[in-house]
């Protein structure tokens, strides 16, 4: 196989033919393409090196010049798969590939294909087109691209069994920079271009400047001789921003003319317009007048900072991402964190489901009647946000004239605000919703800013999608919960009960907490108890001992007997979780009440004159550890007004507070209150033991009254 070479042969060796540099310039000229690159794969490793590219800065495909093969990039599935990939355009690009359209985001086609003879694949190589390029790729182009792959790949298997190595080569087509303003070839021509009233520069494919007129030179404020061989953005400080040198890129790529406008300090504006050719680029540079008039008669805003996210804020926000939960987390970290960072003043998160967009969330808008607009937009309506979201790519808005522009038919703006960004959120390379940013006054997106919100729509949808999936375990969990706990209490005559229940609040909210109530005429039999865990296993195991529990009491099994028939059933069912649980037998009509415990907390015993104790009952050891193991039973005299306390250890054990403590106090506040009706003394023993706001364990309380039915 032939791989990278790391450097030129021996001095010995005669000088090599740029084989690969070659091979490229002739196919671009045959298909009429403006740039591309030739990859090969390294012999010792699954990567691809970028070993030449012609027809525009290698810089711009800096992020590629290494790829692995299962990379996903169009030369890697071209290497990999040994298929020709096609890429039609814009859209095409940012939803097949998005790491691209980012870094690149402007209109061009791209073909890649493998390099490679039926046995052995080499490389590939990638060619480009302006965006003007039809969206399919031409049958003779087609041909065309793949015989000259397989020629080449032939010559690497000559050169290969010759063992001349290929590797690095320059670009054939990069034309040298000259050092005289005399360029033009003709003394006239370049007498006619320094009386003209405007400025002319030339740029090579790199940038750099290899003419420039006298005019250009004066209204840079430079001289020809300072300008020649530069880049326009670093030798004349007041262009070195991101924008100006984005306009030349998106020039060179797109093959299509591009302007823009520049504030020469202190106060002139200067209008540029740049028209490519696969060579370089032509600027002409004049005086924006009509601007500068506007701006002279507009209030200048003294200098602030700038609303543009840097680097460590999109890490920061990054990391707050991760750390939102449900769907309302994302929306209200999006509006604390992303929104003052980027200078918006409202959004609306929105989620594609069922072909239509559904809000989840908005902030910042006048009324909900305005943001919820978009609630049931069909996707097949053609929208600013519908639009985005199908074809992958952001849309920005800087007025409401650009809105209107391009969505004449749409009245989508009566939000009193004048400028938007529609931001797709596509995670796992699925379209998950759109977030629309919302500005009070105009806003340019310069380049830079749209990458940033750009990459910003990427880390939300990802945060998103995380939310989504929590939210709906959440409901189900939730569900599945409610659905095993009884939903309401029937107690025997006799016999007053009331329940509560509350969820962790860490993890999935979900535990297995239990507590019942089964009437067995004239007894009857209440249980609760805690299965160890915090998750949908936990539940599902809840309710198969509950079941267990009920099935054991109703065919007459004595109280030690239910708990060790419950505990076989949670050792046959071959779960790894243990339970702890309490049973008793009431026996209203005699005043009495036998339990069997199995390694749960104590009860609480309220008497009818408020004295208040902690049952010392017998008890065996927590279900589902021995199958042998056996619960002896302690009869408790049950007189009418009497209250007993039944609770999980949630209620009682938290970080920082001693369990004896936390009986101390729940006892106190019994001997109180525990003359209220059950129901409000159940939300005050809730209460009470909720006072923290984060719980890392389950709560059940189960109050039983006796009372006198005479």
């Amino acid at each position: 196989m032939v791989g990278v070479s790391d450097g030129p042969g021996t001095s010995q060796a005669p000088a090599r033919q740029p084989v690969l540099s070659l091979a490229l310039a002739s196919l671009l000229e045959d298909l009429h393409a403006h740039s591309g690159a030739v990859y090969l794969l390294r012999p010792d490793e699954p990567v691809l090196e970028m070993a030449v590219m012609a027809g525009m800065p290698r810089a711009f495909a800096a992020p590629w010049e290494r790829v692995g093969l299962s990379a996903p990039v169009p030369v890697a599935d071209a290497a990999r798969e040994r298929r020709l990939v096609w890429v039609g355009g814009e859209e095409e690009m940012a939803r097949r590939y998005p790491r691209i359209s980012v870094v690149l985001p402007y209109p061009f086609a791209l073909a890649a294909a493998p390099v490679a003879t039926e046995g052995t694949v080499y490389g590939s190589l990638f060619v480009t087109w302006p965006g003007a390029h039809p969206p399919e790729l031409s049958d003779w182009e087609r041909e065309h691209l793949t015989a000259a792959c397989e020629r080449l790949a032939l010559r690497l298997e000559r050169a290969a069994r010759e063992d001349r190595p290929i590797g690095h080569e320059p670009d054939v087509l990069a034309a040298p920079v000259s050092g005289v303003a005399g360029t033009l070839g003709s003394i006239e021509a370049v007498r006619m271009v320094s009386r003209l009233p405007y400025g002319l520069m030339s740029l090579d494919l790199h940038g750099r400047i290899g003419f420039a007129n006298t005019a250009a030179a004066e209204l840079l404020g430079r001289t020809v001789g300072e300008l020649l061989g530069t880049l326009p953005w670093a030798s004349v400080p007041w262009l070195n921003d991101p924008m100006y040198e984005d306009r030349y890129r998106a020039a060179l790529i797109s093959q299509q003319t591009t302007s823009f406008l520049a504030l020469r300090p202190p106060g002139e504006w200067l209008s540029f317009r740049l028209y490519p050719s696969t060579t370089g680029l032509s600027v002409r540079i004049s005086r924006a007048r009509a601007v500068a008039e506007m701006t002279r008669a507009t209030p200048q805003a003294g200098p602030g900072p700038s609303r543009l996210v840097t680097i460590s804020q999109v890490l920061s926000l990054a990391g707050a991402l991760t750390e939102a939960v449900g769907v309302q987390d994302v929306v209200q970290l999006v509006w604390d964190e992303v929104a003052p960072a980027v200078g918006s003043r409202a959004l609306v998160l929105l989620r594609a489901q069922g072909g239509r967009l559904h809000v989840l969330g908005h902030r910042g808008y006048p009324s909900a009647r305005v943001a919820e607009r978009f609630d049931g937009l069909p996707l097949s309506e053609r929208t600013p946000g519908t639009h985005a979201l199908n074809s992958g790519v952001p849309a920005f808005f800087g007025s409401r004239e650009e809105l209107e522009r391009l969505y004449p038919d749409r009245q989508d703006a009566p939000d009193g605000f004048a400028a938007w960004a529609y931001l797709p959120l596509i995670a796992s390379g699925r379209p998950v919703g759109i977030c629309v940013l919302a500005y009070a006054g105009p806003h340019p997106f310069p380049a830079d800013e749209r990458a940033v919100l750009t990459s910003l729509g990427g880390l939300i949808a990802q945060a998103l999608e995380r939310a989504v999936l929590y939210d709906a375990k959440h409901r189900l969990a939730h569900g599945l919960q409610q659905a095993l706990l009884p939903h309401s209490l029937a107690p025997p005559p006799g016999i007053e009960a009331a329940a509560r229940y509350l969820p962790a609040t860490q993890g999935m909210e979900i535990g297995g907490d239990f507590y019942d109530l089964v009437p067995t005429r004239p007894l009857a039999a209440a249980v609760i108890g805690d299965v160890q865990g915090h998750n949908v296993t936990a539940a599902g195991l809840m309710g198969q001992i509950r079941t267990g529990v009920r099935a054991y009491t109703t065919v007459g099994q004595a109280p030690h007997e239910v708990m060790s028939s419950t505990n076989r059933l949670l050792i046959d069912l071959g779960a790894d979780l243990f339970a702890s649980c309490l049973y008793l037998r009431l026996d209203p009509a005699r005043g009495r009440a036998v339990m069997a415990r199995a390694g749960h907390p104590p009860p609480l015993l309220r008497r009818p004159d408020g004295r208040v104790r902690v049952l010392d009952l017998a008890g065996g050891p927590l279900l589902g550890i021995d199958a042998g193991a056996v619960y002896p039973t302690t009869e408790v005299s049950l007189t009418p007004g009497s209250v007993l306390l039944l609770y999980t250890d949630g209620l009682v054990e938290s970080p920082g507070v001693d369990i004896e403590d936390a009986l101390v106090g729940l006892g106190a506040l019994l001997a109180d209150v525990g003359n209220q009706p059950l129901e409000s003394l159940a939300d005050e023993v809730i209460r009470h033991g909720a006072a923290g706001l984060e719980r890392v364990d389950d709560v059940a309380v189960l109050l039983l009254r006796a009372r006198d039915d005479g």
